[in-house]
């Protein structure tokens, strides 16, 4: 179970204001042309956000609500075909091997507690097996969990290769053999128009394991990379160029997108860095009880700028920091001298070695909620005389945070992304997708609105992201697919209508 904190929620889903709208109105009654393009066979490539995943899983009526979907849809407008996804069997999410379950089943809000939903999953047991191979011409080639040189990785669907990770569960669903590559399989559909989102993985996994990864740049070889590396800028450009030299071959048009600074989404917005309320009285008991005695022993060591006195107003979370020097030794010998208990001066110097207070502009990401606040003796919710509160007076492991130095690294790496983006947009003459301007706007006070419904990036009340923090909703998805359009309706003067984002599903309430 997972209780996410939210400082003000509103129960409202939507807000509406005035029928001001941020999207291009279509023009009624014209006949729509395909223009220089021809639609009449589209394929999109890209990860999870292609396949239409949501709430930490791929189920039915996601796919439904994928934006390549609503994409081929007003395609068939203009002379498009029909538009066939690798459907999963259920709307539960989560997959089988063998009848052996792999991937756990999607979120939904059982209830809320003092203002924020309490998150759980599915109790419904998934029903998708892996080893029932689909067969058939395919048009969606979004494979979650994917990164850029994925794509093009001969193996990736390969089962066998799946309990040592060495393969892609989703793929294998859909993959033409055990050697076969996703790029390959699609070009085989023989496209005559292809969108091609991709490298949010690439630099995702990175920032939502706390920086766990290591920032690769320089490194060229993806088969050395862990799975929360950062990619090389050049390893993505490559993979990307690659795929675009088979695509075009038989001059299929396409369209590409770049990728949002992933720490713009609500999965590292939602949760402030000064997170634990705090009252006067509490905040004294922490100064004398912890914050004193550790300030005033790490300030012999050097270091007493990692901890400061807290008050109400100003309490920043406690994390760890593993680029810090451990003083794990030391401060069990200090706080023994000073009359602490071995046991327990062991217990806060191991604790604290490595730890400080999050400074602005550092991120808790979201999964930290589901303990920040709770005694991190019993994991459960505090009572009178707990003394270690994670957060407050314990601090969270370094997997729940990002340093000011990790959101540098990932900056970086984005910047770099979308600069070969683009460029490759220009050498191949496709659409562009600037998905990242789109995402500033969400992330804006006044966000962005269609038929005076509002939309931004707030968790759970902003619309357009699902209950993961990381992927869409219908609506979400269904602006970027106008975004999409507007894109192919730019470059290859053709006038396919927008989608009705407000027509499609966002969050469910209880």
């Amino acid at each position: 179970m997972k209780k996410i904190f939210i400082s003000t929620l509103t129960l409202a889903l939507l807000s509406v204001t005035s029928c001001k709208t941020d999207f291009d109105q279509d023009v009624q009654d014209i006949a729509v042309t395909n223009g220089d393009a021809d639609f009449s066979k589209y394929i999109s490539l890209g990860n999870s956000l292609t396949a239409g995943y949501r709430d930490g899983a791929l189920y039915i009526d996601g796919q439904n609500e994928s934006y390549p979907s609503m994409i081929a849809g007003q395609m068939k407008l203009a002379g498009g075909g029909d538009f066939i996804q690798p459907m999963m069997a259920d709307n539960n999410g989560g997959l089988l091997l063998n009848g052996n379950p792999i991937l756990g089943t999607k979120l939904y809000i059982e209830s809320f507690a003092n203002g924020a939903p309490v998150l759980k999953n599915v109790a419904a047991a998934p029903t998708t097996d892996i080893a029932n191979k689909i067969t058939g011409p395919l048009n969606n080639f979004g494979v979650p969990g994917a990164k850029s040189y994925h794509l093009v990785a001969s193996g990736y669907g390969n089962i066998a290769g799946v309990p040592i990770g060495a393969a892609n569960p989703y793929y294998v669903r859909f993959s033409s053999s055990a050697t076969s590559t996703v790029i390959g399989d699609a070009a085989d559909q023989q496209p005559t128009f292809f969108s091609l989102w991709i490298g949010n993985n690439d630099v995702l996994g990175y920032a939502t394991s706390g920086g766990s990864g290591i920032n690769q740049t320089g490194n060229f070889d993806p088969t050395t990379y862990g799975s929360n590396d950062i990619s090389d800028p050049n390893v993505v450009a490559g993979s990307i160029k690659g795929m675009l030299d088979i695509l075009t071959a038989n001059n299929a048009k396409g369209v590409i997108a770049n990728i949002p600074d992933v720490t713009s989404i609500p999965f590292f917005t939602t949760v402030p860095y000064n997170a634990i309320p705090m009252d006067d009285a509490t905040a004294q008991a922490l100064n004398t009880g912890i914050y004193g005695p550790l300030k005033a022993a790490l300030t012999f060591f050097g270091q007493g700028d990692r901890i400061n006195l807290v008050s109400a107003g100003n309490n920043p979370v406690l994390i760890v920091d593993n680029e810090l020097t451990d003083l794990s030794a030391q401060l069990t010998a200090a706080l023994m001298q000073n009359g602490y208990p071995q046991d327990q001066a062991t217990f806060i110097g191991n604790a604290f070695g490595q730890a400080r207070q999050a400074e602005e502009g550092e991120l808790i990401l979201l999964t930290a909620s589901g303990i920040l606040g709770l005694d991190a003796i019993t994991n459960q919710p505090p009572t009178p005389t707990s003394q270690f509160i994670y957060g407050a007076s314990f601090p969270i492991g370094d997997q729940y945070s990002l340093t000011s130095d990790e959101v540098d690294n990932i900056a970086t790496a984005v910047a770099s992304y979308n600069s070969a983006i683009a460029g490759l947009a220009v050498e191949y003459e496709l659409a562009f997708v600037d998905a990242n301007k789109k995402m500033v706007e969400l992330g804006g006070q006044s966000g962005i609105q269609w038929s005076g419904v509002t939309y931004t990036a707030s968790f759970i009340t902003g619309g357009t992201f699902s209950l993961d923090g990381v992927h869409l909703t219908g609506r979400g998805y269904a602006i970027i697919a106008n975004e999409f359009i507007k894109a192919i309706n730019k470059t290859y003067r053709s006038n396919l209508p927008q989608v009705n984002p407000n027509a499609y599903s966002g969050v469910t309430f209880p």
